[in-house]
């Protein structure tokens, strides 16, 4: 998962957010924290998700090592020294017609997955927007700010652990979507 745009995704809906919120006074500003990362992978709707795109690689990883095993067969019948000058040459056609193949297969299949994989983020980056929104509403922060990992860019270096609502998130998160 491109975890970076995800990152980028809730930068700008926390500053959408905190600038759609009328603030008093800069004392009595409340920002709190919260991992992306760890609302998609806790979180019973997160771990659904990442669990089908797992699913839906393996069956394409299936599909490969099938074809993959099957031009090693191929590359085997090539080899033969028994063959003829023209049935080696017409095994090395049908071994090149079925290599071009399966590269294309290889970049369509990879092309599908990071489409699904966008597509997973771009959903999950809304669906924590709207847990993120709610928390904060509740508890009546202006900003919340991922806090990012140590694999992803870190946009929060220190925070103070009263202000992380990961935790709370992840429960609305899946109260919003069991």
């Amino acid at each position: 998962m491109n975890v970076r745009n995800v990152i980028a995704a809730g930068v700008v809906q926390v500053l959408v957010v905190w600038g759609g919120q009328p603030v008093q006074a800069a004392d009595h500003l409340k920002v709190a924290m919260m991992d992306q990362q760890q609302v998609i992978e806790r979180s019973a709707a997160g771990k659904r998700a990442l669990e089908e795109l797992k699913s839906y690689s393996t069956t394409r990883q299936k599909i490969i090592d099938s074809d993959d095993q099957e031009l090693k067969e191929l590359e085997k019948g090539v080899q033969d020294s028994t063959l003829s000058e023209e049935a080696r040459k017409e095994k090395q056609e049908h071994f090149r017609t079925k290599l071009e193949a399966y590269q294309r297969r290889i970049q369509d299949f990879n092309r599908e997955v990071q489409d699904k994989q966008r597509s997973m983020v771009a959903e999950y980056a809304q669906k924590i927007h709207a847990a993120a929104s709610t928390v904060a509403q509740k508890e009546g922060y202006a900003a919340v700010i991922d806090k990012g990992s140590d694999s992803t860019v870190k946009i929060v270096i220190y925070s103070h652990p009263s202000v992380d609502l990961t935790e709370q998130i992840i429960k609305e998160f899946d109260r919003q979507n069991k």
